[in-house]
């Protein structure tokens, strides 16, 4: 499929944001002077923001939109010597979108970005119940990703960067090792494009990156089963919509995440993409985008 945003030209249209004295790869779209409602895309594991690329313009004509690389990823800063953890990215969210003076938002999340997005939601619950500040969530979209570590089947790759050895691994990451571990998590007939092969690796690698900081990124594993009540709680607990967007042939996060999902949430908001794995807004754009649009169409008029 071929990419509408280059990576070359999503990295030229970035701005810059600093966080804790770090460089944050942003980007906003849409019209900012305008009353749309604002959507926060939010990435995943170990990509970046240009996995929207194929949603972005359509979304931006619809909303304001707001997504950034989080720290250690991307074109982001990745320091060597940092506590990376959900906390502190939903922390950087938190921080940009005060920057931005935003008040209340959307979220459309995917993987590691899911895993952010209920820590927000969480944060949301606990200020409508005692009236504290911050940024109010309107609704929440759920692409694959880890929302019970009960049911998340992590890779052989995954788990070796989570093992004693995970230092070692990281650093001995080859393009060859990260492009075979990607694509075993993608559908039979939706496998990336050597471009977004290229684009992901270059992400990866970016400013020291994978090789140097990837068993730590990768303690995401651990901070979901310690904060599993905390995170699923707030799934069950949601006062806001919620659905679920999910590609049912990822081993990692499919149709066994979904069938869980459904058995375990009141009145679970769900759709299953059977034909594809686990990045479905690359190998099922336009079916992702039409879902996230319908879900949409029930709560704000865009």
């Amino acid at each position: 499929m071929t990419l509408p945003i280059s990576l070359d030209d999503w990295q030229a249209a970035a701005s810059r944001f600093t966080y804790h004295g770090h460089e944050i790869f942003v980007r906003t779209g849409g019209n900012w002077r305008s009353e749309a409602p604002v959507l926060v895309l939010i990435h995943g594991f170990p990509t970046a923001s240009w996995d929207w690329a194929h949603q972005w313009e359509e979304l931006c004509e619809r909303y304001r939109v707001a997504t950034l690389d989080m720290i250690g990823f991307g074109f982001s800063d990745k320091p060597r010597d940092y506590a990376y953890s959900i906390m502190d990215q939903a922390d950087l969210f938190e921080a940009w979108l005060t920057h931005l003076k935003v008040s209340e938002a959307h979220i459309l999340a995917h993987d590691y970005g899911d895993t952010v997005a209920q820590e927000l939601l969480a944060r949301h619950i606990e200020r409508a119940a005692d009236g504290g500040d911050g940024v109010a969530l309107q609704s929440v979209c759920f692409l694959n990703g880890g929302l019970f570590p009960e049911q998340h089947r992590a890779t052989f790759t995954q788990r070796l960067l989570h093992s004693p050895i995970g230092g070692l691994v990281s650093a001995l990451m080859t393009r060859r090792r990260f492009e075979k571990g990607l694509s075993e998590v993608f559908g039979p007939y939706t496998r990336p494009s050597q471009e977004e092969i290229d684009g992901f690796w270059r992400l990866a690698t970016e400013k020291g990156g994978m090789p140097a900081i990837g068993h730590k990124l990768i303690r995401y594993i651990a901070e979901r089963r310690a904060h599993r009540d905390r995170w699923v709680g707030a799934l069950i607990d949601s006062p806001i919509p919620l659905r679920v967007i999910d590609g049912g042939l990822d081993p990692v996060s499919g149709a066994h995440m979904v069938a869980h999902y459904r058995a375990l949430i009141p009145d679970p908001d769900t759709v299953l993409l059977d034909h594809v794995g686990h990045w479905p807004q690359l190998e099922a754009p336009r079916e992702v985008l039409d879902a996230f649009l319908d879900f949409q169409s029930g709560i704000v008029k865009t």
